[in-house]
């Protein structure tokens, strides 16, 4: 469809006229490409159904109602449009509050106006989409702006950052390279002075940070793109190797309109099953994608990550299995 704009200005000036407008009036005076106008005429007659005609006798392009009026219905934006619109919305009000000062507060006014103004539906956006974070952590972002500032400044933070696996804080010297929103959460890439190599951080997890007053190091970006965005999910770096999962006919439905990977293969198998290829560097983050679809996927490969799943699916049946010994599926006495 057109562009909201353009299509909404073509209707203000046909909206309401008891005359018609010509062509060439549109063209020359209202400055309206001779594509694009005939695009919007088809867009407003055959999408958006206004009754749109040339009448000769009333001197052109008019609506054909009694008053020359016509109501437009609720515009709506392509479904890639409306999500970034409402994710942006969503991602500036849900930043630390500190973050949002008088540089991205304009920002937000003019992105809740857009979503407020009539054409879209008189403000109803914001109550009838949603952005639901069903794998969002508790947040504790009170380092975010100050971690912002040197992604985009591009000079060294010194961190305390709190590991999950391992239960333990450390302290490391950083260049910020970039930050990533990934499943509701926030990430960042940099290179990690100690370690000598591109990590990742959990922003939620920088317990500590303190500019330092040294230039980043600079990574060129593809680079990053190689060594953080090939591999499955957040647990990047270079691909050790390539999953082989086979989804039941059933669970295909809806695993086979997902985007797993970028780089991801797929197949449907003769017997209904869809056969999906990916590639992967660290096998945590893979693992508990796979365990969710329990007996509807099955790991053809590699033999290591199927040992896992088999592994993993094991320890969980032993829980269940205990409480059979007991004699009860709740595992209390009866």
């Amino acid at each position: 469809m057109s562009t909201l704009d353009e299509i909404y200005r073509l209707h203000r000036l046909l909206d309401g006229r008891r005359t018609g407008i010509s062509r060439a009036i549109l063209i020359g005076e209202h400055d309206f490409a001779r594509s694009t106008l005939t695009r919007l005429i088809a867009d407003l007659r055959d999408r958006l159904g206004a009754p749109l005609i040339h009448d000769s006798e009333r001197g052109g392009y008019c609506y054909d109602s009694a008053d020359g009026s016509h109501a437009l219905p609720g515009l709506w934006f392509t479904p890639a449009e409306l999500q970034a619109l409402v994710t942006l919305k969503h991602l500036l009000a849900n930043l630390e509050p500190g973050l949002l000062d008088d540089h991205l507060r304009p920002l937000q006014a003019r992105i809740d106006k857009l979503l407020d103004s009539n054409h879209l539906g008189a403000g109803e956006a914001a109550q009838r989409i949603r952005i639901l974070a069903a794998a969002a952590r508790q947040k504790n972002l009170r380092h975010f702006q100050t971690i912002a500032g040197a992604v985009l400044q591009r000079h060294r933070l010194k961190i305390d950052y709190y590991n999950r696996e391992r239960d333990e804080t450390s302290t490391r010297e950083i260049s910020p390279q970039r930050l990533a929103h990934y499943r509701d959460n926030w990430y960042l890439d940099a290179w990690c002075h100690g370690k000598k190599s591109l990590r990742i951080f959990a922003v939620e997890c920088i317990r500590t940070a303190t500019p330092l007053g040294k230039a980043a190091k600079g990574i060129a970006e593809s680079t990053l793109n190689r060594e953080l965005a090939s591999a499955y999910g957040i647990f990047a770096g270079l691909p050790v190797a390539t999953a082989v999962l086979r989804f039941t006919s059933k669970r295909a439905r809806w695993v086979a309109d997902e985007i797993w990977h970028p780089r991801q293969q797929s197949r449907w198998l003769e017997d209904g099953r869809y056969e999906l290829t990916v590639p992967y560097s660290d096998d945590r983050e893979l693992l508990m994608d796979i365990l969710k679809y329990g007996a509807e996927v099955e790991v053809v490969a590699p033999a290591e990550l199927r040992e896992a799943v088999r592994n993993q699916l094991d320890v969980a049946a032993g829980q269940y299995r205990r409480d059979l010994a007991l004699g009860s599926g709740s595992g209390h006495e009866v």
